[in-house]
């Protein structure tokens, strides 16, 4: 019984090397992902300016600025 007792009462320290540990794991995971992130940002940064250059794109805003005040509806005549 002294062996229960011992487990129940024992204080839960932890060692500077293992909070060290700990820490390190957990910015190294956070770096991972915040890597990830910055690579896909620039594969979609580069993908857009390809996709911004293309001629279907360029097709749709030059056409420019088209009147339509000369329909039937405003008596333009």
């Amino acid at each position: 019984m002294p062996a229960i007792q011992y487990i129940i009462n024992r204080p839960l320290l932890v060692s500077t090397e293992q909070l060290t540990v700990v820490l390190l794991i957990t910015a190294a995971v956070f770096l991972f992902f915040i890597a990830i992130a910055v690579i896909k940002m620039y594969k979609l940064k580069a993908e857009n300016k390809r996709l911004t250059e293309s001629d279907a794109f360029k097709a749709e805003v030059d056409e420019g600025y088209k009147d339509f005040t000369e329909g039937h509806l405003y008596d333009n005549k």
